[in-house]
């Protein structure tokens, strides 16, 4: 990768669109990324950006528009891809990571084959400017460590630099240091002529990196800056945007008490820092963060199903064994996972199965069998509440749309009274008439009492939803928005730059102009 950047074209994307039911991803967007540049992808949850980066990856089709790779002779570009998963097998070695083939022909012994391999291994990360134990196992390797190793992997087998590098929210889970290092191998990378696409939520990163940075909100292309004319600060006013505005009249509600339901201090874990929160009876609070802020492991660490490293949770006054999901259903806690697939549901069972997971004993005999009328009648009556459709509980789980097997997963729990409810991502991949029946199955749960903690990526509706929004940085909660001062464009203002919100927002305290300065 020696060759000098010659700041050509490599990629054209020309009128890209991509609909999903009820959800138009992508709206004729256009990008162009130059060899010897470095372009970020910018934009909120839902702008459009991992959309993008599947079509580009070939996941998913697009309905109309282009994608063009520069072909010259003897030289055609590629695109590569980094995600944040990195896709690397942690119980192998870098060499055996990299999959290097060097045809040496037969030798008849294998040592010196392994010794070159090493030795090339060795090569790809020295070029990047890394110095490791390529024969190390993957797992002992820091995460930037392994970062770099995927990037070594991606570029291993170019014959010249100009080809396309996708890094889609590298440095997510990375400290600051750590970080620092994948920042400047993206830059070495591009410096040697190679176009290199960088997606991220962390700003400050965009505006010392890019060279060209590109804005979207609601798959549309707001703004295209180049350097010197953007900044962390103008990229959020371009990300928020002036129109999102929300009349928080409309959503404030007087069923919350003064009666503390949960309360979490001190947690911590691998992914939070010392979480403090508090949710009354009859409150809903909300929780919101960009990826690697801990808010995608702060409800499973509270409910037991992800492992706490310290800190404290309580129900009711009562303290809660950390690190045990059996504890906190007895303790009266229900959770509903983001993946409900995975985590929430048993596809191959029935609906009325599914529904009755939470509680096993409310049908059954002195002798341990399951009455099946009584059970199906309560399952019958769920249906009918939690308007899933069609209404029938033995059909399989499995052939459920998404919208009715959230409703059966929700409703799962509503149907223990639980005294706290745990909801991530309560209405990702459903259309808008499930995800309206589901705000209120979430309403009635606070409407008797519940304590209702909800973290989502979706600004809209934890607006529209909550009473109060906590946001997440570095693992800790870092600012809360309440009352009046609870708008999506502050919202997205303190999200995306948390560092600028001034300790705790309530209804009370701070204008706009010292949230968002």
């Amino acid at each position: 990768m020696s060759a000098p950047p010659q700041h050509d074209a490599l990629l054209r994307v020309q009128g890209l669109t991509k609909a999903f039911p009820g959800t138009l991803a992508l709206d004729n967007f256009d990008l162009t990324l130059r060899s010897g540049t470095v372009t970020a992808i910018a934009g909120h949850n839902g702008s459009g950006k991992s959309t993008l980066v599947k079509v580009l990856a070939g996941v998913y089709k697009a309905d109309a528009g282009t994608v063009t790779l520069a072909s010259d002779e003897g030289a055609s570009a590629h695109i590569h891809f980094i995600h944040q998963d990195l896709g690397l097998a942690e119980n192998l070695t870098t060499v055996e990571n990299l999959g290097l083939r060097l045809d040496d022909g037969w030798r008849g012994l294998l040592a010196p084959r392994a010794s070159r391999e090493i030795a090339e291994a060795d090569r790809l990360l020295g070029g990047l400017g890394v110095t490791l134990d390529v024969t190390a196992r993957l797992s002992s390797l820091t995460p930037a460590q392994r970062t770099m190793v995927a990037i070594a992997r991606a570029t291993a087998n170019w014959e010249h630099a100009r080809h396309v590098l996708v890094l889609d929210e590298p440095t997510a889970c990375l400290q600051d240091r750590e970080a620092e290092v994948v920042l400047d191998v993206a830059r070495r990378i591009a410096d040697a002529g190679a176009a290199v696409l960088f997606i991220s939520h962390r700003l400050e990163e965009v505006a010392r990196l890019a060279d060209e940075v590109v804005v979207l909100r609601d798959g549309k292309l707001i703004a295209h800056r180049s350097r010197g004319n953007f900044d962390s600060n103008t990229l959020v006013e371009f990300i928020a945007g002036e129109s999102i505005t929300q009349d928080s009249t409309t959503r404030t509600r007087d069923a919350a008490t003064t009666e503390e339901r949960l309360s979490v201090t001190g947690l911590h874990s691998d992914a939070l820092r010392g979480v403090d929160l508090r949710v009354r009876s009859g409150e809903i609070v909300g929780v919101s963060g960009v990826i690697g802020s801990g808010v995608d492991q702060l409800l499973p660490t509270i409910f037991g199903s992800a492992k706490a490293s310290g800190g404290e949770v309580h129900v009711d006054g009562r303290r809660v064994v950390p690190g045990s999901a059996r504890a906190s259903i007895g303790a009266g806690v229900g959770f509903v996972p983001r993946d409900r697939h995975a985590h929430g549901a048993v596809m191959e069972m029935n609906g009325r199965e599914n529904l009755m997971l939470s509680r096993f004993g409310d049908f059954r005999t002195w002798r341990g069998s399951i009455v099946t009328r009584s059970e199906r009648a309560e399952a019958g009556r769920w249906f009918v509440r939690s308007e899933v459709r069609p209404g029938t509980p033995e059909r399989t789980f499995s052939q459920f749309s998404g919208g009715n097997q959230q409703k059966i997963v929700l409703s799962r729990w509503m149907r223990t009274s639980p005294g706290v409810l745990l909801l991530e991502e309560p209405t990702q991949g459903v259309d808008v008439g499930a995800q309206q029946a589901i705000y209120g199955l979430v309403r009635d749960a606070a409407a008797t009492g519940t304590a209702v903690l909800v973290a989502s990526s979706d600004t809209t509706e934890l607006v529209a939803l909550c009473d109060r929004v906590l946001v997440m940085s570095d693992g800790r909660v870092v600012a809360e928005l309440a009352g009046e001062h609870l708008t999506e464009s502050k919202l997205v203002h303190l999200t995306l730059s948390p560092t600028n919100g001034k300790g705790h927002v309530t209804d009370a305290m701070a204008t706009e102009e010292e949230i968002c300065s």
